[in-house]
């Protein structure tokens, strides 16, 4: 008789952006581990949901559509089976630091751990996060398990450490159209209904070629190139950084950080899931418990007054109160003390002085292949590179303030705006 075949544990889950994906091995062993479990209870756009009752979707499902559009950027881009497999297991994981509500609480995470939450997600794939239990520590055990050394996986997740892999493998994870922003583009306009941003991932896809090391697109998919920019574009503009959205942020931001023993107080926070984050803050009480109590009932902070444009002076002003929370604190006090409102009613959001992009997201390195020569079309001055460049917020500086305020706030900066910042 012929010796019987071992059979290979495998799963599809079937998933409405990319249809069905299929687990096994590594990436079969690493879904069911707690820390990736965990991300179930984050949701992927934070608290859009609150504009656009749809968005519901979690980190989880992303990071599946994440390791789906790998493998097949992987196959297309004819990398080695080694370097694919590790490829699709960073994509799977590369969300494992996130804290409660996806990016709402990124600058408290870097000022109280002092680490983004792709730094926090390699210490979890390596299992070197203090503030991780122990007893549920299993992803890095998962990938030895199956040969694969977890510090590999780890430094093709962070850009600060991704520059030891090859330049291909990183630009499947870190690039200006990459595996996470074709998933999230097209999951997050699915889920929020928000049509202009379903890009032409399949183009994009087949399009796709490998060059020297760099990913580069086909002439004929220049035009789904032309089309995810766009659809990146304006899904900022109208979903990531609408500004109801952007005052449940800013409230949930300061809730945590007027938790009282803040920032101590706050480490254990940023491993919670979005339900444990809320339970915590209210158990607080104070200004964080009205915060949050805002937020479950939908009465939230107005923007009261806003600067589109900064320049100059004021800008740097402005951008130094970027890396200083505290010196921000004190002056959304100090607001609120001019129009006789308790702590915690006036907050600030500085979004818009943030980079337009991310250092490894360089447009001007997208390719299109006309015939056998390579053209930088986004490189040159252009309505696409003006678009590529475009502030992910349409407003630089925005002040919010609880509803009962927000008007005498909005008179009190209209006579002076000059003292804010």
């Amino acid at each position: 008789m012929p010796p019987r075949r071992r059979k290979v544990a495998r799963k599809s889950i079937f998933d409405p952006i990319h249809g069905p994906i299929t687990l096994e091995g590594a990436a079969l062993g690493l879904v069911g581990t707690p820390e990736f479990q965990r991300l179930w209870g984050i949701r992927q756009t934070g608290f859009a949901h609150l504009v656009f009752p749809g968005a519901n979707h979690t980190r989880l499902e992303h990071s599946l559509g994440t390791y789906w559009v790998a493998e097949q950027m992987s196959v297309r881009l004819g990398l080695a089976p080694g370097s694919a497999r590790r490829v699709a297991l960073g994509a799977l994981l590369h969300d494992l630091g996130h804290a409660p509500f996806s990016h709402t609480l990124d600058a408290p995470m870097v000022e109280v751990l002092g680490r983004t939450h792709e730094a926090l997600s390699c210490a979890r794939i390596e299992g070197t996060d203090p503030d991780w239990p122990p007893a549920s520590v299993e992803v890095p055990g998962q990938l030895e398990r199956h040969g694969v050394d977890p510090r590999s996986i780890a430094n093709l997740i962070d850009p600060a450490r991704s520059g030891r892999e090859g330049r291909l493998m990183r630009s499947v994870l870190h690039g200006a159209i990459d595996a996470d922003r074709i998933d999230y583009l097209q999951r997050d306009a699915y889920y929020t209904g928000v049509a202009h941003g379903a890009i032409d991932a399949v183009r994009l896809l087949d399009t796709m070629r490998s060059v020297h090391g760099q990913i580069y697109f086909a002439e004929k998919g220049r035009s789904a190139v032309e089309g995810f920019l766009v659809g990146r574009a304006l899904m900022y503009s109208s979903v990531y950084f609408h500004k109801t959205v952007r005052s449940a942020e800013m409230m949930a931001q300061g809730a945590v950080e007027r938790l009282p023993g803040y920032p101590e107080a706050a480490r254990e926070l940023f491993r919670a899931t979005d339900g444990e984050l809320l339970v915590r803050l209210r158990e607080a009480g104070g200004v964080s418990r009205t915060l949050v109590d805002g937020l479950l009932e939908r009465r939230l902070y107005k923007r009261a007054f806003g600067w589109r444009e900064v320049t100059g002076t004021v800008r740097s002003r402005w951008r130094r109160l970027l890396a200083s929370p505290p010196r921000r604190r004190a002056l959304e006090d100090r607001a609120a003390e001019a129009v006789k409102a308790p702590p915690g009613s006036v907050l600030i959001d500085l979004v818009g002085l943030e980079p337009a992009n991310a250092p490894e997201e360089d447009w001007a390195q997208v390719g299109i292949l006309v015939g056998e020569r390579a053209t930088f079309p986004f490189h040159r001055s252009s309505p696409w590179q003006a678009l590529a460049n475009r502030p992910p917020a349409d407003w630089a500086v925005s002040v919010y303030a609880a509803r009962p305020y927000a008007s005498a706030l909005a008179r009190w900066l209209a006579r002076d705006p000059s003292v804010l910042p």
